[in-house]
């Protein structure tokens, strides 16, 4: 294996998946790591740097959410939930603990494929655009401050903790502040996918992102949904 192979941690119980999964990544120049349960991932995480998570929601003892729940927040990498389950309710209660996206089993090789090269990618663009920042530019919306060269946000001066796709959603609409975000446009930037109609990953990610920043999810002012069509930042409501 290439020492510059990405590393893949599949958290998974079925053996035989897991193996087809495994040998299916190798073969497409990554270096994936395979665990059984829940209670090895955290050894996983401090044992070696993990690029992207691929994590069953059906496992023994902690279940999916859990684990992701725990992890989220010493772990900034694309987080990928693999389920059985077709119910919309468990693709939303994924998203809005910090998954970045969801894959329906049985899984489409050649979809995980291209889930997994866009996370990465973004992930790389990222990082690589933070690099590049040398000067610090604060964006002030009263108590709210975001400081787009570090990516640090703080509430109230606290310290909000985001995932690098709640960070990017959060950028994204407040460079459009007072406009409507069309839920085609995040789609296309934030996921490199289409909006189907009916993929509620963007609205996961906004649910999440309202909770941290002290917006009711439930009567949202802040972040508003403008219904239909997307969502609006509003830069008067963080006084």
């Amino acid at each position: 294996m290439s020492d510059t192979a990405e590393t893949i941690l599949l958290v998974e119980d079925d053996a035989k998946l897991a193996q087809l999964v495994t040998s299916y990544l190798l073969q497409h120049g990554y270096d994936p790591v395979w665990v059984s349960s829940g209670a090895d991932v955290a050894a996983r995480l401090r044992q070696q740097h993990i690029a992207l998570i691929l994590l069953d929601i059906n496992l023994p003892g902690k279940n999916g959410f859990e684990i992701c729940r725990n992890i989220r927040s010493d772990f900034n990498g694309p987080i990928l939930m693999l389920t059985a389950r077709r119910g919309e309710l468990d693709h939303v209660q994924g998203l809005e603990i910090g998954a970045d996206d969801y894959l329906c089993k049985p899984i489409e090789p050649l979809l995980l494929l291209a889930r997994i090269r866009a996370h990465l990618n973004r992930q790389s663009r990222l990082n690589a655009r933070s690099d590049r920042s040398g000067v610090s530019k604060l964006l002030e919306f009263g108590q709210l401050k975001i400081n787009a060269a570090t990516r640090q946000v703080t509430l109230q001066q606290q310290a909000v903790h985001l995932t690098n796709g709640e960070y990017e959603l959060l950028a994204m609409l407040v460079q459009n502040a007072g406009e409507l975000v069309t839920r085609e446009r995040l789609y296309e930037a934030l996921l490199n996918r289409p909006y189907g109609g009916v993929d509620r990953a963007i609205d996961g990610r906004v649910s999440q992102l309202r909770r941290k920043l002290g917006d009711n999810p439930d009567d949202p002012k802040r972040i508003l949904t403008i219904w239909g069509a997307g969502y609006m930042f509003v830069p008067a409501a963080w006084e």
